[in-house]
């Protein structure tokens, strides 16, 4: 299993970086990780660039009121996620990795937001 880290300046903290790397040893994805990862480069990364934002807009459409009733609203609308969905979501990724690569690693001037 490998973990990929978010980016944000507060979990690469030298506590926050050594408790990860002591549970996801030689499998840190981040800007301080054993795979460098670009600062705010959401474009390269599946759930900055669809998951968060599909599942935010699938959970609200109910108005959760209660912490439970949002966890729940979350669990319902994940399996929701179908393959087919999945397919279009990793070819959209893919296509966006080559853009990259043919840019020279450059960050994208526009990013493909295909479902």
């Amino acid at each position: 299993m490998w973990f990929q880290q978010d980016r944000a300046t507060a979990h690469t903290a030298r506590a926050a970086m050594a408790a990860v790397r002591a549970m996801f040893p030689d499998r840190l994805i981040s800007r301080c990780g054993d795979v460098p990862w670009l600062p705010r480069s959401p474009e390269l990364s599946m759930c900055d660039f669809f998951l968060w934002g599909y599942l935010k807009s699938r959970v609200y459409e109910g108005k959760p009121r209660t912490l439970e009733g949002l966890k729940g609203a979350i669990r319902k609308q994940i399996r929701m996620i179908n393959q087919e969905l999945l397919e279009r979501v990793e070819a959209n990724f893919r296509e966006r990795l080559q853009m990259r690569i043919l840019q020279n690693g450059h960050h994208l001037s526009d990013i493909i937001f295909r479902t």
